[in-house]
């Protein structure tokens, strides 16, 4: 009982790692899609130009 398990710090971190890696899989997706996203938006603002 001398040292107590204090686990707050522990949560936060699992955290933080989750949204690091929803983050990295974001910019992984925009960087493969993002030409063939910038083609549709340009398409888009052709037709109604």
């Amino acid at each position: 009982m001398l040292f107590l398990q204090r686990e707050d710090g522990q949560g936060l971190v699992e955290y933080a790692l989750v949204l690091v890696l929803v983050a990295v899989v974001i910019i992984a997706i925009l960087t493969l899609l993002g030409p063939q996203i910038g083609n549709v938006f340009s398409r888009i603002t052709s037709g109604l130009g």
